[in-house]
């Protein structure tokens, strides 16, 4: 092992003027290399290996990471600070769910309004119907009273009914083969616009029996 005055002089703690005493008086060994002198110490002796262990420690030391940076303090400041924009954020959150939810509330009661609505209508044209058909089956079974005559002359005759009736519901509830309710319906677009008796409304033909007589019109033959 070899150390340079300067090395040797902090290692042992010896000023240079002294070590370069004992180099005139020949007390150290030394070899000069380009101008400079490096004493030589043996590898065998305990102040070498010391020397060894204390620059390989170093060397270690040196190749060990620089520790991390330490993080700043948080002061209270900051922490108050922190807890502020973290509740106003929840408090933006807060008002956009509330309005969202009263959006939906908003839309969930519309819908039932709707839905109400279009039930309601429903029914109103179920019971109109129903209406129309009961004032029918009334109808029919009127001139079903009033039929004197047998089956093979059977006509159909008028009945006291005040309801106005559609022909072609009324011709429905009779039980007519399709021939002979088309031959009927002919018979009242003839005459329809020319005979008071013939009603039309909207494009329907309707029949007042509380107001006229029907049969001739009605008549299966």
């Amino acid at each position: 092992m070899r150390l340079t005055i300067d090395q040797y002089s902090k290692y042992f703690k010896l000023s240079k003027e002294l070590i370069h005493s004992k180099l005139r008086s020949k007390k150290l060994n030394y070899i000069n290399e380009d101008g400079t002198i490096y004493i030589i110490i043996p590898e065998s002796d305990p102040i070498a290996q010391k020397l060894r262990q204390a620059q390989t420690k170093k060397e270690s030391q040196n190749k060990m990471p620089p520790p991390p940076p330490q993080k700043p303090k948080i002061t209270v400041a900051t922490l108050i600070e922190l807890y502020k924009r973290e509740n106003s954020a929840l408090k933006e959150r807060i008002k956009k769910l509330e309005a969202k939810i009263d959006q939906l509330i908003d839309d969930k009661e519309r819908m039932l309004r709707e839905e109400r609505e279009r039930i309601e209508k429903i029914y109103a044209a179920k019971d109109e119907q129903l209406k129309t058909i009961l004032e029918l089956i009334d109808a029919k079974l009127k001139i079903e009273q009033q039929n004197q005559l047998p089956s093979s002359d059977l006509e159909l005759l008028p009945t006291t009914s005040s309801q106005r009736v559609e022909l072609k519901e009324y011709l429905k509830s009779l039980d007519l083969d399709p021939q002979k309710r088309k031959m009927i319906k002919k018979r009242f677009h003839a005459i329809k616009g020319s005979d008071i008796r013939v009603q039309e409304q909207n494009g329907k033909v309707y029949l007042d029996f509380g107001k006229y007589d029907y049969s001739d019109l009605l008549s299966l033959y």
